[in-house]
């Protein structure tokens, strides 16, 4: 059972329109700004400070208030300030969608308490199995990472949707990058996508408008987050004084043909499209 977002479900059930769910997507995503975009609007840092924050959490699992402390850039009171601005300004989706009066309240609370039982059966199967799995310990480590570090480095959520035992073809996963880790232990860890979500990947993370992100840009893009996502996965999974290699950001192979060789394919739902995230040894 794939767990799904909230969008996602009431489009399946007819409840919203594709232009309704992209239209409270936007209106969420404008109630909900990251820490960075609101100190920046705030005029309590500019966009270059903000900027070489985003930087160092991509190398640094932290929160965006404690690094611009610790930069100077910010105290504890304006950091506290935002973060309670942040929050109050806030909105959930599904208050979106009454507000657009796309759902009544009724309508609403029916239809949250049928995607919360869905989102548990399908988290619980996830967890079943994982847990039976040789790579279950890598792949929940990954995923967890996936979940913490796409708002920080795109912008937007991501959450598992369950594990793909079915054949993987090319023409639905047509872009991967994969970084494998040898040495002491062998790692493996990937990202497949489709065009559309290669290219919205790419603009979130290189915060750069479509039209000026080509082909060959996504891809570099698609790899560099394969590169940080490995970055944590070392440093969370493998003992401080490892002895290890690490290659650069592989595309040449697809995720079939890593799927067949015994890495491990889970599907990563997200606002900016699905993706597969592959892990191995």
């Amino acid at each position: 059972m794939a767990v799904k977002f909230l969008g996602q479900f009431l489009l399946e059930r007819g409840l919203i329109t594709p232009q309704q769910l992209l239209a409270a997507t936007e209106a969420q995503r404008a109630s909900n700004p990251l820490l960075g975009e609101l100190a920046v609007r705030q005029g309590l840092l500019t966009e270059a400070q903000a900027r070489r924050i985003n930087e160092r959490q991509r190398a640094e699992d932290r929160s965006f208030g404690d690094i611009a402390i610790e930069l100077g850039l910010l105290d504890t009171q304006e950091v506290e300030a935002l973060l309670s601005a942040q929050k109050a300004g806030r909105k959930l989706f599904g208050q979106v969608l009454v507000e657009q009066g796309v759902l009544d309240a009724e309508t609403l609370e029916q239809t949250l308490a049928e995607h919360r039982a869905e989102q548990q059966a399908g988290n619980e199967e996830l967890a079943g199995a994982l847990a039976g799995h040789r790579l279950g310990a890598l792949a929940q480590e990954a995923t967890e990472l996936c979940v913490r570090l796409f708002p920080r480095m795109l912008g937007t959520q991501c959450q598992p949707a369950g594990l793909v035992d079915d054949a993987l073809p090319t023409a639905t996963w047509p872009y991967t990058a994969h970084v494998r880790i040898s040495g002491e232990r062998s790692l493996r860890v990937g990202l497949s996508c489709d065009r559309a979500t290669l290219q919205a990947l790419a603009c979130a993370f290189l915060r750069m408008p479509s039209e000026q992100c080509d082909s060959e840009l996504a891809v570099d893009a698609l790899g560099e987050i394969v590169n940080v996502l490995m970055g944590y996965v070392v440093r969370n999974t493998l003992p401080d004084d490892a002895d290890y290699r690490a290659t650069p950001p592989d595309f040449s192979r697809t995720a079939a043909s890593l799927v067949d060789e015994g890495a491990l394919a889970l599907q990563l739902n997200s606002p900016l499209g699905q993706l597969l995230l592959l892990v191995g040894d």
